[in-house]
């Protein structure tokens, strides 16, 4: 197999894909998958993609409105202004892709509602639209001829070298050194930092770990979007989650006395941005002793439930829920990171070649708190421009690759058990949905010691050390920010 390429992409969801099928034919691709192809976040998004697009009564202005209004103001700009304009170019290239959203009986494109957004603009297929996105990008990236898809392929390492970049690839109990010019980083969160989240196995902030050993800006990791309505079933890590199109769709929330709460923290009620549904899920969970919550939606035809909601119907019915007629057990947590590799409109670090998109990336699109639905968009919209810049600035003369020199002791013992158990047992004690101020600064200390110990000794490198020392190294970034505000309010409320 070839080693050296033009462009390689760590990431097969959505970002990575499209940044694969939006570059020149004549570029030879390599994208990575750390597991298999289609186990990524964007296949388990169920509520959809937002943007304007083909809709009179809707506007650009009234999406980046709304975007800002969830972000607390936070949001950058100049990026907003791109992504909620550009939507349309990708929501029609999905189309054309052959992407199956859903349709009314008039033949016109079905937009649900969800929390924060002012109009009905989100796109969907059924509850299962980052799958359905997932599996068209799939579809189509495999028809082309320049690009390798390597499957199960762990990236242990990334070097820059004078002519691009070296990955060390893990793949099939084999250590491989691969070439490029230019390289995507499309890795997804670091949702497996916490105990609960509704990511996938592979969000453990490989990405942005390698980024950030290599000098990349991170900035504003520690914006951590929690999830209001996860399935509260405390015998799995990986969540389920119940869409936010379900609130959309007009069901309640309910506490542990069976009493709709939300009227007493946001006259948005239901429809309030996601950290605001969260913070005051935790605020009512205190008032009343209880972390007993549900989602209530029984009182809509139960047709209409079984046909809009198909697979949270059916994944409830497994569990022993109708959600037709019974109330669904809910509380949040982990769900999505607004941080990341800092990048400019096009995707570029601060490291020449590097591009970072999607999740891992932060574009400042969400400000503190992502809008419903605007994470798919966010990653095709800037994984497009990314293979756009790369297009104008490869130079097709230059054939010559720099290898880095990896070493591997593969006869090193293996790392210590139960590291990562801590790690995640530190993160939901010291920042689950609000910041534990008391338990930021020990949570840092523990967490900074399992990272140095783990750069430090000399371990086996495999995929669980691969994963321990991006988890560790994540939730040190986190944490150091999360107590350096901390403080920084301790002492602004001391000074009034």
């Amino acid at each position: 197999m070839n080693r050296n390429y033009d462009v390689i992409i760590a990431g097969c969801g959505a970002a990575g894909l499209y940044g694969a099928l939006n570059l020149p034919g004549e570029l030879k691709v390599l994208v990575l998958s750390k597991m298999q192809k289609d186990l990524c976040n964007t296949a388990l998004a169920q509520g959809g993609i937002a943007g304007v697009y083909d809709s009179p009564k809707d506007s650009p202005e009234y999406h980046k409105h709304d975007t800002f209004v969830a972000g607390g103001f936070e949001n950058d700009p100049v990026s907003t202004d791109v992504l909620v304009n550009e939507a349309k170019i990708d929501i029609a290239r999905l189309i054309e892709l052959g992407c199956d959203f859903d349709k009314k009986p008039d033949g016109d494109y079905h937009r649900t509602l969800e929390g924060g957004h002012g109009m009905h603009r989100i796109f969907h297929h059924k509850d299962s639209t980052g799958a359905e996105i997932e599996r068209t990008l799939l579809a189509a990236v495999q028809k082309l001829d320049n690009v390798t898809i390597l499957e199960n392929a762990v990236m242990c390492d990334v070097k820059k070298t004078p002519t691009g970049f070296s990955f060390l690839v893990l793949h099939d109990g084999e250590f491989t050194t691969y070439n490029s010019h230019y390289s995507i980083f499309a890795t997804g969160g670091i949702g497996r930092v916490y105990e609960f989240t509704t990511n996938s196995p592979i969000a453990t902030g490989d990405g942005i770990t390698m980024a950030y050993n290599m000098g990349a800006e991170i900035k504003h990791l520690s914006y951590i979007q929690f999830h209001p309505t996860a399935f509260n079933d405390e015998h799995t890590r990986q969540c389920f989650l119940i869409s936010e199109a379900v609130r959309g769709e007009g069901a309640y929330l309910r506490n542990c006395d069976k009493q709709r709460f939300m009227h007493n923290y946001d006259k948005r009620l239901e429809l309030a941005p996601r950290d605001v549904v969260s913070h005051s899920i935790i605020f009512e969970a205190k008032r009343t002793g209880s972390n007993k919550f549900y989602l209530d939606i029984t009182h809509k035809d139960p047709d209409f439930i079984r046909n809009r909601f198909p697979m949270i119907y059916q994944n409830l019915l497994n569990a022993g829920i109708d959600m037709t007629k019974d109330l669904i057990p809910i509380f949040p947590c982990h769900h999505y990171l607004m941080g990341g590799i800092n990048v400019d409109t096009y995707a570029r670090t601060n490291i020449p070649g590097l591009y970072a998109c999607g999740e891992c990336s932060h574009t400042g699109v969400h400000g503190n708190n992502r809008l419903a639905s605007n994470s798919l968009l966010e990653a095709l919209v800037f994984s497009r421009r990314a293979a756009g810049d790369i297009a104008k600035n490869i130079k097709s003369s230059a054939e010559s690759f720099d290898e880095y020199d990896f070493t591997v002791d593969e006869n090193a013992p293996e790392m210590p058990k139960g590291l990562r158990t801590q790690i995640r047992a530190i993160m939901q004690k010291a920042y689950f949905v609000l910041p534990n101020v008391k338990e930021l600064g020990p949570g840092l200390e523990k967490v900074t010691q399992i990272k140095d110990m783990l750069y430090k000794e000399d371990y086996r490198l495999d995929k669980d050390l691969v994963e321990a020392r991006s988890l560790a190294t994540v939730a040190y970034i986190v944490l150091t920010e999360a107590f350096k505000i901390a403080t920084e309010n301790a002492e602004m409320n001391i000074g009034k």
